[in-house]
């Protein structure tokens, strides 16, 4: 909970590689073509090993696809390309058993293998239930056999959803569904003695998606025999930058818990694309192993008490709690206003950025300021709800009065740092926050905590800037000031902490604040220094959106190398990931493969041109009906791939038109939301 440490896992091999265990983290992807086309299908495979991939999946619909499968290695190979192949199975046992003599793993998926999904809802009895799950055993069984035989591997993957009517009548569309889908399979394997395997828990919302393969570790190590690797990815997670960030909090979140041995970033674009994606994001982590002596692992002895039947290994729930990792529940912080925002309760955490200019160059800061806050937009734009200037010395202060001046009434909305106390106390009667920076609690001085309680405008935010301190040393400091000013009676604070290990520090934060009962709001602060794009991108997504992710936070404050507008759009982007505020449209798209037979990426392009403007809005693009149905239950309006050119239309889970041309589609999904009503016009 409050340091990395890599779960160490049991290997299991991939062909020429293995995965799991002291292994890297891989990085893996999927085709997006016809797996019959085998000159498409072997070029694209070409380009994701050029590209670095070192697990590619391929979709096997029918025993046909999976007979192919054959060509297309026997052509890789001949090329010199030995990465292994995964053949990707819904549904048809069948096909399984015939894909799994030509690849090095195989996925199944527990919530539809030999069995046809309804998505009923009909209830199931204890001899119904009891009967199906024989069923599926009976034709699950000559599968592992044939696998172990050809010494194969075998992903059991989980997809939120298309949970097994079965399942969703006894668990419901939820983690614990998803974990006890995956876990019967597991059950099977290990009766059989077959332990080649590993786990995916796959979701378009990244908060089902961490809680699922929490709850998956916590259960399957206390029942199962062996810890088995995990394969991570966020499904749907769309395209662009959106895409990115999904992927990178809900991977992200689960490798700073030490979860994690291979993963897949799902993009409706280019599969290329996904490969510095994945590595971008496991760099960190592959590189802490290579630089750890012990790797990063939970030591020997422990994952050997661990394996023992009766000692359940408590990854996550061993003592007291900052938050709880299964189910979401956010920190319900003091609320008040500050320019006229409410911050904490239960009121969706808002934005700052801060100015990178100085004010001693005042023009440019002024540019930048304006930008940021951008005054002349409408008022639900999206834009940085507060700015932060930095002020270093008095000269700053009279900038600053010129600023706030020259600004009006968008002056509410300028906050200001430093890390001078008097200037501090001077800045508190100026701008509605004020960000006092500390390394040490002594340093601010009984007369400064006095001050404290005195009225002001503003609102003092206090910082620990963590650099050279123990790990715990920014929680213990906040915690003691913080009960030290409570005492006082002083109540409008704010609490953040800058440092390189943003969510152990912020956790353990929380967790000093509730053993003192302290229910102050925080400001989760993230600084990037990368100059490369994407890193900013990634980093600032996992060490923040993992926070939010398990409700912690109540500003999301970043400061990057990134362009101002990309700078704010990521901040948005990061809380819509976690689905705690919904400033656009969200889609959940999905990134194709050999059963898509529509254009998947200019479809999703067309739908967002027209949509995109439709604040909170959920809707879902899917290739096929794999995942369709089940995902629509987390969107509003769905559009699923029904065959050649064909597309079926979801409200929910309720399909409401099927079959429309592709030419068709997009219009009457257009106007299928105008007949619910959920259309407003574009300004």
């Amino acid at each position: 909970m409050y340091q990395y440490r890599r779960r160490l896992t049991r290997e299991v091999p991939f062909g020429p590689i293995l995965l799991g265990g002291y292994q890297p983290i891989r990085v893996e992807s999927m085709t997006n073509t016809h797996t019959m086309d085998t000159a498409a299908t072997v070029e694209q495979c070409r380009r994701l090993y050029e590209a670095g991939c070192e697990i590619i999946r391929l979709t096997v619909p029918t025993e046909k696809d999976a007979e192919n499968l054959r060509n297309i290695r026997d052509q890789l190979r001949a090329d010199g390309i030995d990465t292994p192949l995964v053949a990707d199975i819904h549904f048809s046992a069948r096909a399984a058993l015939k894909a799994v003599e030509f690849v090095e793993n195989i996925r199944i998926n527990p919530g539809n293998y030999a069995a046809g999904q309804k998505f009923s809802s009909n209830g199931y009895t204890e001899d119904e239930y009891l009967q199906e799950l024989e069923h599926v055993r009976q034709e699950f069984l000559p599968l592992v056999a044939k696998a172990r035989l050809n010494g194969v591997s075998m992903r059991i993957g989980t997809n939120h959803g298309s949970l097994s009517d079965r399942t969703v009548s006894r668990y419901g569309n939820s983690p614990e569904g998803m974990v006890e889908a995956a876990l019967e399979f597991a059950r099977f394997c290990e009766e059989v003695g077959y332990h080649d395997i590993l786990f995916s828990m796959k979701s378009s919302n990244v908060r089902v998606m961490i809680q699922a393969y929490r709850l998956l570790v916590q259960k399957g190590d206390a029942e199962l025999l062996h810890a088995y690797p995990l394969h991570l990815g966020v499904t749907e997670a769309g395209d662009g930058d959106e895409g990115r960030v999904k992927s990178a909090m809900g991977i992200g979140a689960l490798l700073e818990d030490g979860l994690g041995d291979t993963i897949r970033v799902s993009l409706t674009e280019d599969p290329v694309h996904e490969v510095p994606v994945g590595f971008a994001i496991v760099k960190k982590y592959n590189e802490f192993h290579l630089v750890k002596g012990d790797r990063g692992h939970l030591p020997l002895k422990h994952v050997v008490e661990s394996r023992n039947k009766k000692t359940v290994n408590h990854l996550f729930t061993s003592g007291p709690q900052p938050f709880n990792p299964f189910s979401y529940k956010r920190r319900i912080a003091v609320q008040f206003s500050i320019a006229g925002l409410v911050v904490g309760g239960d009121n969706v955490p808002r934005v700052e950025t801060e100015v990178h200019a100085s004010l001693s160059e005042f023009e440019s800061a002024l540019q930048e300021v304006l930008q940021r806050l951008a005054p002349e937009k409408p008022h639900d734009a999206i834009r940085s709800e507060f700015a932060s200037v930095r002020v270093n010395t008095s000269a700053d202060i009279e900038r600053l009065d010129d600023l706030i001046v020259y600004l009006g009434n968008a002056g509410r909305s300028l906050v200001a740092s430093t890390s001078d106390v008097s200037l501090a106390i001077r800045l508190l009667d100026k701008v509605s926050k004020v960000r006092l920076d500390i390394i040490e609690g002594e340093q601010l001085g009984k007369d400064f905590l006095k001050h404290l309680g005195h009225d002001h405008a503003g609102i003092l935010e206090l910082c620990f800037l963590h650099e050279h301190a123990g790990p715990s040393v920014p929680a213990e400091v906040l915690a003691h000031l913080a009960e030290k000013l409570h005492k006082q009676g002083v109540e409008r604070l704010l609490f953040s902490i800058i440092t390189d290990n943003t969510v152990f520090a912020y956790r353990r934060l929380v967790q000093a604040f509730k053993a003192r009962s302290l229910d102050y709001p925080l400001v989760v602060r993230f600084r990037g220094e990368s100059s490369e794009r994407l890193e900013s991108l990634i980093g600032s997504s996992v060490q923040t959106g993992s926070l939010f992710c398990d409700g912690i936070g109540d500003i999301l404050a970043l400061h990057t190398r990134l362009s101002v507008d990309d700078e704010v759009n990521l901040a948005f982007n990061i809380l819509q990931g976690a689905r705690i505020r919904m400033s656009k449209t969200e889609f959940i798209s999905c990134p194709g493969c050999g059963r898509t037979y529509f254009e998947l990426e200019k479809a999703t392009a067309a739908i967002k041109e027209r949509t995109a403007h439709l604040k909170g809005l959920k809707i879902g693009i899917m290739g096929c009906i794999v995942n369709g149905p089940g995902e629509m239950a987390d969107a509003d309006f769905g559009y699923v791939g029904a065959g050649k050119n064909r597309i079926s239309l979801y409200v929910g889970r309720e399909c409401v038109e099927e079959n429309i041309s592709e030419l068709d589609a997009v219009d009457r999904l257009i106007g299928l939301i105008k007949e619910r009503g959920k259309w407003v016009d574009q300004v």
